[in-house]
């Protein structure tokens, strides 16, 4: 059999005592070698020799009464201050990375009932983690008749809850509850998606460093971290507010007193002191959007205060301070734009603990089916009326919708404003065929439109954004054009069809070169030929 080892604190005011009558009293430390069915090897008493010598000593002479077998051995374990939970916490984790423990040979026991409550939560703590490799011990004084009262009673306390099956089955329910209100509610069916909320919701749960969401727009990332904040808050892991902001929408001066607010007087026009968002979601969840957005000043910023959780507003000579989580959204890709000189790579690091990515509505089509009855669900309730589909009419539109045909270029939001559609024209509450066909026709219009769009941000990359929207649809339409022609020369005839018999001479291929050079394209680049 292995020998039993008992680890514990001295009672500084339980254990104490040195009359006769101390025999007839129950001292917890004294009582563990008082139990004829837990015969104890060794206990390791931790106590502070200089503090309680006296009962210290009487403690260890009756035990060697008690129970002679029973060898002793002290751990001078001095603590400034017993109730400062970082310093007990740091006595007994280097206690425990010293002691040579040998689980071969040794059965290890926590003994919990002496100490300050501080010092019971840590050796709770260092239990649960496996740096005491036992089990925790509660002695108590006797509780019922014909138990006497010097020996108490002993209890172990296993933490291992999979023996526990309801008390394992319930905190099962109440994780995937969680994990159901961060999709809404949704039963999604995806698998890679499905893994990924799970590991969100244990990140939550354990984790307060920022959070990156990144994925193409609409596909949630903005719902996701309002769900998050709500899921913190009923579990009381936050008690601030959730605030929101697209970084898309911070242009100039204005970003940083958005973001770390201003003093009054800090520029003109600013008449009185502006909190900003960051200090407004002290104690909550900061979300910002399209981070890949911010300008370089606005980046460094935000650095300093998720590192020191203080920064300075605009203006002032006095930092502030705001301890918030961040989740950041982005539909960039920010390792490019770290090598583009576009956002800061110690930045880029210090959101990276925790990146996940939102797949787009194509890469997840049979999550199409229940995302579309939540959508209805949703009608129904913000318009207090419900509709449905009729049987022909469901299949039709699931069929479009998890083809090749339908690129959901605009995601969940493309499914939602589509659903709001074909409902709000609905005859008598009910969608049918001619609504779906109808809907459908809009869909193909509007990705036909995208499409453009989509293109020249597949040859440009991000610096499609740098392009003013004016000329951003002409170069849009001249690469169609050249796209479908065999070569230069045929494109440049039909794109200068009407300036070109206006003139004698004319070379229409080096004109569209040229216009193409602009924009850093070449005619290589964009044909099909």
């Amino acid at each position: 059999m292995k020998t039993k080892v008992v680890i514990g604190f001295l009672g500084t005011q339980l254990d104490a005592g040195d009359k006769a009558d101390r025999w007839e009293r129950w001292r917890p430390t004294v009582s563990l070698g008082m139990h004829e069915d837990f015969l104890l090897g060794r206990i390791e008493l931790l106590a502070d020799e200089r503090r309680t010598a006296r009962t210290l000593k009487r403690v260890v002479a009756d035990l060697a009464q008690v129970a002679p077998e029973t060898a002793v051995k002290v751990h001078d374990t001095y603590i400034e201050n017993p109730w400062d939970f970082e310093s007990v916490y740091e006595t007994l984790y280097a206690f425990a990375r010293s002691y040579p423990f040998d689980v071969e040979n040794e059965d290890y026991y926590v003994h919990i009932t002496t100490g300050t409550h501080v010092a019971q939560i840590c050796l709770f703590l260092l239990t649960e983690s496996r740096h005491l490799p036992g089990r925790l011990l509660q002695a108590s004084p006797p509780r019922q008749a014909g138990v006497t009262a010097s020996v108490g009673e002993l209890s172990v306390i296993d933490l291992d809850l999979s023996r526990y099956d309801r008390l394992a089955q319930r905190f099962q329910v109440e994780k995937q509850e969680d994990r159901t209100h961060l999709k809404s509610g949704i039963a999604t069916r995806n698998v890679a998606f499905n893994r990924m909320i799970d590991q969100i919701e244990t990140v939550g749960s354990r984790s307060s460093a920022p959070i990156l969401l990144m994925g193409p727009t609409g596909a949630g990332k903005s719902q996701l971290a309002r769900r998050l904040f709500e899921l913190k808050q009923g579990r009381r892991e936050v008690s601030g507010r959730f605030v929101e902001v697209n970084c898309a929408t911070l242009r100039g001066d204005g970003a940083m007193s958005a973001l770390f607010g201003h003093v009054k007087g800090a520029y003109t026009g600013a008449a009185g002191e502006r909190a900003g968002l960051l200090r407004s979601a002290d104690k909550g969840l900061l979300f910002l959007d399209e981070i890949g957005e911010l300008g370089a000043d606005e980046q460094a910023m935000l650095l300093r205060a998720l590192e020191d959780k203080r920064f300075l507003p605009v203006g002032g000579d006095r930092e502030v301070a705001s301890d918030f989580q961040l989740i950041a959204g982005t539909n960039r890709d920010l390792g490019m734009r770290v090598a583009e000189g576009r956002f800061r790579d110690d930045l880029y690091a210090r959101l990276n603990i925790w990146s996940f990515h939102l797949p787009g509505l194509a890469e997840r089509m049979e999550d199409i089916e229940p995302n579309l009855d939540y959508e209805l669900d949703r009608f129904a309730r913000d318009e207090n009326r419900r509709v449905t589909f009729n049987k022909e009419a469901r299949s039709r539109y699931l069929a479009f919708a998890t083809s090749g045909e339908a690129p959901w270029t605009g995601n969940f939001r493309d499914l939602g404003a589509s659903v709001v559609r074909m409902a709000t024209l609905a005859p008598a509450g009910r969608i049918n065929e001619a609504c779906v066909d109808e809907e459908l026709g809009r869909l193909r219009r509007l990705w036909r439109q995208e499409t453009s769009g989509d293109t020249l941000r597949e040859l440009l990359g991000d610096a499609v954004d740098e392009i003013d929207l004016f000329d951003r649809v002409q170069l849009a339409e001249v690469v169609k054009v050249c796209r479908r022609c065999r070569s230069v020369s045929e494109a440049g005839r039909q794109l200068f069809a009407a300036s070109r018999v206006k003139r004698a001479s004319t070379n229409d291929a080096d004109r569209l070169r040229k216009y193409l050079t602009r924009f850093g394209l070449a005619w290589e680049m964009i044909s099909h030929a």
